[in-house]
């Protein structure tokens, strides 16, 4: 399960969701993205950090900025799209923003699910693609059950290994319910992401210990000297990781393992080519779509009703989020001062404000 970020809960630096997603779409068409993309990047990056989700939201807008205007990711792709098998769908993304890439993909997974029953779109040449959950729940939010995985360059530590081979390669999950948002799992195959790794490089705060390896993988708490990062679960987040590699790296075409072009070492004038991979089912596949949602929001019931520890309920997959988001649409969405620090100086340079909430 994704765990919400702390390291921003309690800081005074706030904005408004609907204010972040405008001063986004104004720095995104300054960068020359189109419609499209420019639409999935900041619904992407917005919702990230509206659901507590801050590692992958709007602290990664300066980077991608930069990726588009210096060449890694192209702001205007022309998406090619064939079907292979009648429920089955290549996309070419022509190095577009992840976002962008995946929300195409989920749209043409949707379309082929609608008819068969089933849609699998896999993506080559495409970029970071953020957080999962933005795609999987386009398709959750209009009925259909989905799937969404991408790879990502070699940063999870081999288990009994000394240095990394695969990504901490995402999964997610989500699913439609009757009378609540959808379930959504949506986790790393690291115990951290690495992003959330670079927000305490970025503010010299020591990791949890067991999180991350240094270059002889060996256990460090310092950002500074991370190199890897450990799978959750021990060998089982690793055996996640090498599956998802074999849908996004090996099923597309696109590179694998330690080949994958690294997102903040490679030059930023070459793309990454990255693979991603999704699947869309329908919920009527063996029993009626009402009886389904009736069914999932049943069982979100009675997990919440099940005896728990202390004041905390038993929770599902994506409550967390849930709730951040609720409480952040109110509140504001706080930023770290790093972060406004950055996203100013973007604004600077396009001569676009950032409207924050100041304490």
């Amino acid at each position: 399960m994704t765990q919400i970020d702390q390291s921003v809960s309690s800081l005074s630096n706030r904005i408004l969701y609907d204010d972040l997603r405008l001063f986004h779409e104004l720095i995104l068409d300054k960068a020359g993205l189109d419609a499209f993309s420019k639409e999935a990047v900041t619904l992407g990056l917005c919702e990230a950090s509206l659901r507590g989700v801050d590692s992958h939201g709007v602290r990664l807008l300066p980077h991608y900025v930069r990726s588009a205007l210096s060449g890694r990711k192209n702001p205007t792709p022309l998406f090619n799209f064939k079907l292979t098998f009648p429920s089955v769908g290549h996309l070419d993304a022509d190095n577009a923003f992840g976002h962008s890439a995946g929300m195409k993909a989920i749209d043409h997974a949707m379309e082929l699910a609608e008819t068969q029953g089933i849609g699998v779109v896999a993506v080559s040449n495409s970029s970071h693609a953020g957080a999962m959950a933005s795609m999987a729940l386009r398709a959750a939010r209009k009925g259909f059950i989905a799937f969404a995985f991408t790879q990502g360059d070699s940063l999870l530590l081999s288990y009994n290994g000394k240095r990394s081979f695969f990504g901490t390669n995402p999964i997610c999950f989500a699913v439609p319910r009757q009378d609540a948002d959808p379930y959504c799992l949506d986790m790393a195959t690291s115990i951290i992401p690495w992003n959330r790794l670079l927000i305490h490089k970025q503010n010299d705060e020591l990791l949890p210990e067991g999180v991350a390896a240094d270059e002889n993988g060996n256990m460090t708490r310092n950002p500074h000297e991370a190199k890897s990062l450990l799978p959750t679960g021990t060998y089982k987040g690793y055996g996640l990781s090498s599956m998802v590699e074999v849908l996004c790296g090996i099923y597309t075409g696109m590179f694998f393992g330690r080949s994958i072009p690294a997102m903040y070492h490679h030059p930023m004038e070459q793309p990454r080519h990255i693979g991603q991979f999704y699947m869309v089912m329908r919920t009527d596949g063996v029993v009626s779509a009402s009886h389904f949602l009736e069914q999932m929001q049943a069982m979100t019931d009675e997990v919440h009703n099940e005896p728990h520890h202390d004041h905390t309920p038993i929770m599902l997959p994506g409550d967390k989020e849930i709730k951040a988001a609720a409480t952040r649409m109110i509140e504001g969405i706080p930023l770290d001062n790093a972060i406004v620090r950055d996203l100013e100086s973007l604004g600077a340079e396009f001569d676009i404000p950032l409207k924050l909430i100041r304490p």
